[in-house]
């Protein structure tokens, strides 16, 4: 691989860990034209010394921030630094082993824009994590898979250590939050080719993690903002009136023919339901997912959109019944209760299969 390598490591309280670091990366990429771009958040337990010191071996450049922190932002501070027409992106405490960036250099090489280790590829893992890690880390994922779709090209977007081609960035406005800065790259430049590359999650030598419970919220926050930059968020809210529409509907069909009409509530709710499946579609097509739509069949959308939408009315009127018959809850009520389960079914199969 011809171009150069800028391999970019926010530090903090890192002393104990940055030497040997910079000394596996240097074993690792031996015979390639690279740099190491340390950015420091003010350390104040001599990490920035020990960094400096490694430079009259290393190729090594120390950046240190004095009114700024955040993993995140230490990344894009890197980048602003950086030579390399290739950036991979690590942690400083040896828990991304520097043994594998020959193997995402060479992902690069071979034409990927953005190549990802991942834990959750065959040959991946974290087997030193515990069970309460585990859930955390799966539960996080399937947030990101479900909210923002096209985090779903990789395995696993929660990945901190990747490497991808800076030109494929482009003019896209970073603005991270928290820790998760490959969801950020991923979700705003144009990689049109993304692979995964095994690593096991090593445990830490030495330190202390900096991951913090106001972490969590920091990514649910960072999710609700690319949700709003990718279009994701404005998809879901027009859902969301389409769907407001749908239980006018739905609601007006039963009252009508249970109060008028003398039809029993549970056929009533039946037609309610179909109607408001036809209704909901031909809004959500032309007014929720018209971009999503270029391309493919109106019959097949169609078909698709019914199947799943059937779907969530059998679950609509299956809590319909339970909440009416057997918790003697007011038939309205029960279905409003039915339909809300019911909008969350459809929107994300639709989302995810529908209008992919």
């Amino acid at each position: 691989m011809r171009d150069k390598l800028s391999i970019i490591v926010p530090t903090y309280n890192e002393r104990d860990n940055v030497v040997p670091l910079v000394e596996r990366i240097a074993a690792a990429l031996a015979g390639r034209d690279y740099e190491i771009v340390l950015v420091d958040d003010n350390s104040t337990d001599g990490t920035i010394a020990a960094a400096e010191a490694l430079a009259s071996e290393h190729p090594v450049r120390v950046l240190v921030r004095r009114d700024e922190k955040g993993l995140a932002t230490a990344v894009l501070h890197g980048l602003a630094h950086a030579e390399g027409q290739v950036v991979g992106v690590m942690d400083a405490d040896l828990q991304h082993p520097p043994e594998v960036l020959p193997e995402l250099a060479t992902a690069i090489a071979a034409g990927a824009d953005l190549a990802v280790a991942s834990r959750y590829v065959p040959g991946g893992g974290c087997p030193q994590w515990g069970l309460i890690r585990r859930i955390i880390s799966k539960v996080a994922i399937k947030i990101a898979h479900l909210l923002l779709p096209a985090s779903r090209r990789v395995k696993d977007p929660m990945s901190g250590f990747f490497m991808f081609r800076r030109d494929r960035l482009g003019d896209a406005k970073l603005k991270p939050i928290g820790y998760k800065i490959l969801l950020e790259i991923m979700l705003t430049g144009d990689f049109k080719d993304v692979r995964e590359v095994p690593f096991i999650f090593e445990d830490r030598s030495a330190g202390a993690s900096k991951l913090r419970a106001s972490t969590q919220l920091e990514y649910l926050r960072h999710i609700l903002s690319l949700m709003h930059r990718t279009g994701e968020l404005a998809m879901f809210i027009k859902f969301v009136a389409v769907g407001i529409s749908g239980i006018a509907v739905n609601q007006g069909f039963l009252w009508l023919l249970t109060e008028y009409g003398g039809v029993k509530y549970y056929l009533s709710a039946i037609v309610g339901i179909e109607a408001s499946i036809i209704t909901n579609f031909i809004l959500n097509d032309f007014f929720t997912f018209a971009r999503q739509r270029a391309g493919k069949s109106f019959l097949g959308r169609l078909l698709k959109f019914n199947l799943i939408c059937l779907t969530g009315a059998g679950i609509q009127y299956a809590l319909l019944r339970l909440f009416t018959d057997v918790a003697g809850v007011y038939y309205l009520v029960s279905n409003i209760i039915g339909i809300v389960v019911a909008f969350i079914w459809n929107y994300f199969i639709n989302r995810h299969w529908t209008w992919r």
